[in-house]
């Protein structure tokens, strides 16, 4: 079987609901609308799954003119304007782990609706185009960069990967995981299970990337996405028995692009080296 490109993820807030689609394009700091936006305490300190599960119900997607739906229970449906600082929108200081940095605020509406969604006060952010986050410089080139996600503009994984931990994870009595749980970008068919530990660049379609590090995995891979609740200890125990390294549990690999592009479903995916 060939290897191929089966699944395309875009999360356009950082931990909220995944959007699926057939195309994509690859920018520089990652696919097209990927987590360019952030929820926030209103310190500017960034939220997530691991601390609000509920955040997994938050639907997100893109109108055509580029404006941020925003869809939850119990909520009306909100359109955000992509705010720009350059154009006048506030700035803000936001944190991702140990970056902080400025974007732009969103505006008290938007605000005031994650509010009411996660029942927490929190705010959005936008990663406008004056925004610059470095990659971790241990893994990449001074000039890469990424958006809100992590570490790193692109998350891979395999089906082959998947279907071993879920081998792994019914032997000791729990129920197969989705790839859901994982929230990558981009998912590879037609491959050996645990293969992606060797690689170190790949090709899909015709975009080329580098394969820099394996990505640690947390606690937000037991967050249910449909339901928004955590589920139980799957896939970490799985994981912690057959895929630790040191400290971490591991499953995945980041990714830096090296060209920029279109990819679509089907792509054939290449080892390079």
């Amino acid at each position: 079987m060939e290897a191929r490109l089966s699944s395309i993820f875009v999360y356009p807030v950082k931990s909220c609901r995944r959007v699926e689609t057939d195309t994509a394009t690859v920018e520089p700091w990652g696919l097209a609308g990927d987590r360019r936006w952030l929820v926030t305490d209103p310190d500017g300190m960034l939220r997530t799954q691991r601390e609000l599960p509920r955040m997994a119900l938050v639907r997100t997607a893109y109108g055509p003119d580029g404006r941020l739906l925003l869809s939850a229970p119990g909520q009306p449906d909100l359109t955000v304007v992509s705010p720009r600082r350059s154009e006048g929108a506030a700035s803000a200081e936001v944190s991702v782990w140990r970056f902080r940095g400025a974007a732009a605020w969103a505006g008290d509406e938007a605000d005031e609706w994650l509010s009411q969604a996660l029942d927490v006060p929190s705010r959005l952010a936008h990663m406008d185009d004056t925004s610059v986050r470095a990659v971790n410089p241990d893994y990449g080139r001074s000039d890469d960069r990424v958006s809100f996600a992590d570490g790193y503009p692109l998350l891979l994984a395999t089906s082959g990967s998947l279907d071993a931990l879920n081998v792994a994870i019914t032997d000791m009595g729990g129920e197969a995981v989705p790839m859901t749980r994982f929230r990558p970008n981009v998912v590879i068919e037609g491959t050996k299970a645990w293969a992606e530990d060797d690689w170190k660049r790949v090709q899909i379609g015709g975009q080329r990337f580098r394969v820099v590090k394996p990505c640690d995995r947390c606690i937000m891979t037991t967050v249910d996405p449909e339901r928004g609740v955590l589920a139980g200890q799957q896939p970490l125990r799985a994981l912690r028995k057959h895929r630790r390294h040191e400290k971490l549990v591991l499953f995945g690999m980041n990714l830096i692009p090296d060209t920029v592009g279109p990819l679509t479903v089907g792509d054939r995916f290449t080892v390079l080296d």
